[in-house]
């Protein structure tokens, strides 16, 4: 069971707390919580200042807790890992919600696109095609 705690307009959480759960059925975690945060400008110039030392806002932050242990395994019998929090601001967007969710997503599982060949972009990429093809069949 996947559980996302939200703090996010309605109509953007009944299009992305879907996404979320069904990447991560499709990324082989079916047991996990997350937290997923739509912020104003404002709100995400303070948090990417505290945490980047970057005083302007950015599209999307991830800040993961157990996600990047789950690839060397989970036990299954202990409580569900908590992944982290996606932290989005459309203010400062140029994609789509949908897209930096994924993107957070897959930061909170360690995959890191400023150190690998490409490959978090391009699986994010699959990702969303593949969704998007589901979702139009």
């Amino acid at each position: 069971m996947i559980e996302i705690e939200a703090d996010a307009p309605s109509e953007v959480i009944a299009r992305v707390a879907p996404l979320l759960e069904w990447a991560c059925h499709r990324l082989d975690v079916d047991r996990a919580s997350l937290g997923f945060l739509i912020v104003d400008a404002e709100r995400m110039t303070e948090i990417n200042h505290e945490y980047r030392d970057k005083p302007e806002p950015t599209d999307v932050l991830a800040f993961p807790v157990d996600g990047p242990e789950l690839a060397e395994g989970w036990p299954d019998d202990g409580p569900p890992p908590e992944l982290g929090d996606i932290v989005i601001c459309p203010a400062a967007a140029e994609d789509p919600i949908e897209t930096l969710a994924i993107h957070g997503l897959l930061h909170l599982l360690g995959y890191d696109h400023e150190v690998d060949d490409g490959e978090m972009l391009t699986l994010q990429d699959e990702l969303l095609s593949e969704r998007a093809a589901e979702t139009q069949s």
